[in-house]
């Protein structure tokens, strides 16, 4: 088979379809991972030589000539508006002169001009189809006769006005969440009307929720949810024990985060009398409480996750229910919904049941405590403990010869006074007492996917929510293999997954305490996809699991609740769901997952900004975590603060972006600043409002007001002009002012 033609020959018969690398390959009946590598590699090729078009990553289609279609408009305040087409995906170029004033979201339709080589396709907006629900956060300025919303927006590059009337007496300084209600053809600044106030600028409750606000999370929850919560009992009547699992007598314990208050999983252990053990996974039984379609439901539905913010968490469940009814709360009856083991010393499964219990935890530990028995062999349960870490420990090293990825990256906490101020920045790191907990929670989610998926002989698969991790893309795996050999380190881009992870996995080890570590596992880390949730099981790359689902926290995720309710339906018999509404409802909770995170993000930073806003001048040792035309990001060793060097502050030479090869060359000097390089750096600025640091390197000479970036004489009104200074002159702000941060 000469692959080359065949899949040029399948591009030429597809119109105006779009297919990724997976389509084709099935298509033209490639089967093997180094086959599909290899067309994954020639749509690259084409794509760039302009033989097909990549829409999105890993997504191409044939070019087209002008022609008119739908999509989703993206308005940036940086003047770089683009419509992402439908139904393939295509990301296309919308001057603000085109766009008609559509706002984010909104479902427009657009001509598309015809496409020229080496230009930038381009759409302009003929008709808004559906007006997306807006809402801008921001400061209010009111004056004696008119009042703007000033925002910080990355998708509005002005202020809104806002008429007396439609102030909801909101006054100068109030954070307040406002809604375009008008934007007239040829005006500059859109109207708007407040929607709510959530307090004064710089109070730690408002900024917060603001934050949650910014990315269209719930920050308040409704009373009669709360109220309808409240009404519910924990109910376990001897009835209800009569229809489950009774194993309140067997030894269960939780191990959680020491200020975690929603206990959601826990285990039990008992040595067997053929010498195995068996050991329990017991999670909080949610669903047995919120039923399909309530009021509690539909929230938690809507949601999809508890966010965890820097000071906080914002519960997906009304308190009453994660905190306490469904918490598994040690010396208290509850209910759970468990996947029962038995093992032997080897951590081999011999076999498991998937059932409803009635437990009672004897003991709720703390990751410190348990790590303090695990070290000391010292403290309440050692036996069960210690056994379980070596179980634990078992599975770990089996799951990463079988392929699993080994990234580890501490996670950043901050010591924060009663004011919400930080006065201190600690790393979590993950020790034998969180991977036991992790390991056996792998197991579990793993053993209850394979218990729905893997189905014997011709049978079909029940539609199921499963935890997918695609392949790594192949253009950034390429990419690692190639700056990896220059140091030395070969990975394979050929393969089995487990080949390729097991390659991944060595050099990881290998670069440990290495001036190139950081380089190099930055780039590991970015050249792997998200993980979603889908009805379409793919696997999971990372793991290295055929078959994995979300299983364990069902206190705190939805898409859990959902896999707790097909579990208990198949279990009984009874008929797979509508596919298509479970993949509309994965599709919802896998959005809602990526808008807590960058919601969790936004709160670090902004705490990171606060924090050193109290250390402005003062020097540290950093590394070079992103560059970019517009400047070097440098994430300090000592907390992980990351902040930017702005490259109008490198003030020795004229620098030029090399994209290729993740560095910043210098034109004179030859200079060179790559990803992963150390460097000392001093913090120069800390904006709160915009969530921005900026730095420059420890040993930069102090450039004169009168100087530009060479050195050279140049009038005031030119330096200011160039470093950002110039006043404003219009309420219009400038689509270049907020660049410099923007990461993609």
């Amino acid at each position: 088979m000469n692959i080359k033609n065949e899949v040029s020959e399948f591009v030429r018969s597809q119109e105006n379809n779009t297919y990724n690398y997976r389509q084709v390959s099935h298509a033209i009946g490639v089967k093997t991972r180094a086959q599909q590598r290899q067309v994954a590699m020639i749509l690259v090729d084409m794509a760039f030589n302009g033989e097909i078009i990549e829409v999105s990553p890993g997504k191409y289609k044939s070019p087209r000539l002008t022609s008119a279609t739908t999509g989703i408009f993206v308005r940036r305040s940086n003047g770089k508006n683009s419509v992402v087409t439908e139904p393939d995906g295509e990301t296309l170029f919308v001057a603000e002169r085109n766009s008609m004033h559509a706002l984010n979201g909104d479902k427009v339709k657009v001509e598309i001009a015809a496409r020229r080589r080496g230009v930038e396709p381009e759409a302009m907006v003929v008709e808004i189809l559906e007006k997306a629900d807006q809402q801008f956060i921001g400061t209010l300025e009111v004056d004696k006769h008119f009042a703007y919303l000033l925002t910080d927006s990355k998708f509005l590059a002005t202020d809104i006005f806002i008429p007396k009337a439609k102030l909801k007496g909101g006054v100068t300084g109030d954070k307040a969440i406002v809604k375009i209600t008008e934007w007239k053809e040829g005006s500059k600044n859109p109207k708007g009307e407040v929607i709510d106030i959530i307090g004064k600028k710089g109070d730690n409750n408002t900024e917060m929720h603001a934050i949650l606000a910014e990315f269209g999370l719930p920050y308040k929850y409704p009373e009669t949810v709360e109220r309808a919560a409240n009404r519910i009992e924990p109910g376990i009547t001897s009835e209800e024990i009569a229809a489950r699992v009774d194993m309140r007598d067997v030894t269960t314990f939780t191990i959680d985060p020491k200020d975690a208050k929603d206990f959601d999983d826990a285990l039990s252990l008992r040595k067997l009398p053929n010498g195995n053990f068996e050991i329990g996974v017991h999670i909080a039984d949610v669903t047995h409480y919120v039923h399909p379609d309530t009021i509690i439901d539909r929230e938690a539905s809507k949601r999809a996750t508890s966010v965890y913010l820097v000071d906080r968490v914002v519960p997906m469940l009304p308190e009453h229910l994660c905190n306490g009814v469904c918490s598994l709360r040690p010396n208290e009856e509850k209910l759970a919904f468990s996947v029962i083991f038995e093992m032997d010393g080897n951590a081999r499964v011999l076999d498991y049941k998937i059932c409803r219990t009635v437990i009672n935890s004897n003991r709720r530990f703390t990751y410190e405590e348990a790590q303090d028995v695990i070290e000391t062999h010292l403290g309440d349960y050692v036996e069960e403990i210690l056994t379980l870490d070596k179980l634990a420990k078992i599975l770990r090293k089996k799951r990463y010869e079988n392929g699993s990825v080994e990234f580890d990256r501490a996670e950043v906490k901050f010591d924060i006074d009663e004011n919400g101020h930080p006065t201190g920045v600690y790393f979590k790191v993950s020790k034998d007492a969180n991977k036991l907990i992790e390991e056996f929670m792998l197991l579990a989610n793993k053993t209850v996917a394979q218990h729905v998926g893997a189905v014997k002989g011709k049978k079909k698969a029940k539609a199921f929510v499963y935890r997918v991790h695609d392949m790594p893309d192949a253009a950034k795996l390429e990419d690692l293999a190639k700056v990896a050999r220059t140091f030395g380190y070969k990975i394979k881009v050929n393969g089995s997954p487990r080949e390729v992870n097991r390659s991944i996995n060595k050099m990881l080890n290998d670069i440990k305490n290495a001036p190139e570590e950081n380089y190099l596992a930055t780039l590991a880390i970015r050249s792997m996809a998200k993980a979603i949730y889908t009805t379409d099981n793919i696997g999971h790359y990372g793991l290295g699991f055929e078959y994995y689902t979300h299983f364990t926290s069902p206190i705190r995720r939805y898409p859990d609740m959902l896999v707790h309710r097909l579990l208990a339906r198949y279990l009984d018999g009874g008929r797979s769901v509508n596919l298509q509404k479970l993949e509309e409802e994965c599709k919802h909770d896998s959005d809602m997952e990526q808008l807590a995170s960058n919601a969790e993000r936004a709160s670090i930073k902004y705490k990171q900004v606060e924090y050193m806003r109290d250390h402005i001048g003062e020097e540290y040792a950093g590394m070079i975590s992103g560059v970019t035309e517009w400047g070097l990001y440098v994430e300090i060793e000592e907390n992980l603060c990351e902040g930017l060097i702005p490259m109008r502050d490198l003030a020795d030479d004229y620098y030029d972006f090399d994209e290729k090869n993740h560095c910043l060359v210098g034109r004179r000097n030859n200079t060179r600043y790559r990803l992963g390089d150390k460097i000392r750096v001093r913090v120069a600025r800390a904006d709160l409002e915009k969530k921005q640091l900026d730095f420059v390197l420890a040993d930069a000479p102090v450039r004169r007001p009168d100087e530009d970036q060479m050195g050279r004489k140049v009038s005031v009104a030119q330096a200011l002009k160039s470093s950002g200074k110039e006043k404003k002159k219009t309420r219009s702000r400038s689509s270049k002012n907020d660049k410099s941060h923007k990461r993609h």
